[in-house]
């Protein structure tokens, strides 16, 4: 997370989103001992494990919180289109497994603005998997493109191991693939909309799947803070960190 790496160079580093999905509107510190995802949203909760992170719908003053709770950076999630802060740097990240979509609007497409636009004010962007679908020739010349992958890890060996693999998330597939990729023998895949609500019929359904079919079941992290607790007592997390191609064109970007 760039906000660790933030963290080690300049200062404390803090994460500040909207909580998309929770209940309150902030600004508030998030506490993973006191708030659930009902009330911060769960990609907050996935962001607290890795750096102390502001919820807040009012993004300038969840802004003013961090620095009164003693940020000296504040990575912004979600912030291109919003124009609530002034941006030391704007970075455009692209899954390259799906790009720019099909490069319509909303709701035609999967695009706020057009490419052009949004990268023009950017200092940079991130290709996060191969370019698959050819977005890096849609971005202005001189750009420069920093390129990563999301590698997979799991505290428990999944080699050989048969699995049941859920997870509430955009295209669940990748998480599946990851799976795959970690050794792991798949029973069966269940993909739910991404910020799903666990409820006490998915958890009974995935308990007696797992149960009939001799598997463990895993999640992803994002899933996994959410999840009630007997599904929690009975589910493998399945959590990703990015690698960076080349760290010293991150190291020059954050200077």
């Amino acid at each position: 997370m760039v906000a660790v790496f933030l963290d080690q160079k300049k200062g404390p580093a803090f994460a500040l989103t909207r909580g998309y999905g929770g209940r309150l509107a902030g600004p508030v510190l998030v506490d993973p001992s006191v708030h659930a995802a009902a009330d911060v949203g769960d990609e907050a909760l996935l962001l607290a494990a890795a750096a102390p992170t502001i919820v807040s719908r009012d993004r300038a003053a969840g802004a003013k919180l961090a620095l009164a709770e003693g940020a000296a950076v504040v990575v912004m999630d979600d912030g291109l289109q919003n124009p609530s802060l002034m941006k030391t740097l704007s970075v455009l990240v692209i899954d390259g497994g799906y790009g720019f979509g099909n490069g319509m609007l909303l709701p035609a497409g999967p695009l706020r603005e057009p490419v052009a636009r949004a990268a023009a004010r950017c200092q940079a962007a991130v290709l996060i998997g191969a370019d698959e679908t050819g977005a890096l020739a849609a971005l202005p010349p001189g750009l420069p493109v920093l390129r990563a992958a999301l590698m997979p890890d799991c505290a428990q060996n999944l080699g050989r191991r048969r699995v049941i693999a859920y997870a509430g998330i955009g295209r669940p597939e990748k998480f599946f693939r990851s799976v795959l990729s970690l050794g792991a023998d798949i029973a069966a895949t269940h993909a739910f909309p991404d910020h799903h609500v666990y409820t006490a019929l998915d958890s009974a359904r995935l308990l007696n799947e797992a149960s009939e079919l001799g598997a463990t079941l895993v999640t992803t992290a994002k899933d996994y803070v959410k999840l009630p607790p007997r599904l929690r007592a009975a589910s493998l997390m399945v959590s990703v960190r990015l690698r960076w191609e080349n760290t010293a064109a991150l190291e020059a970007l954050l200077k």
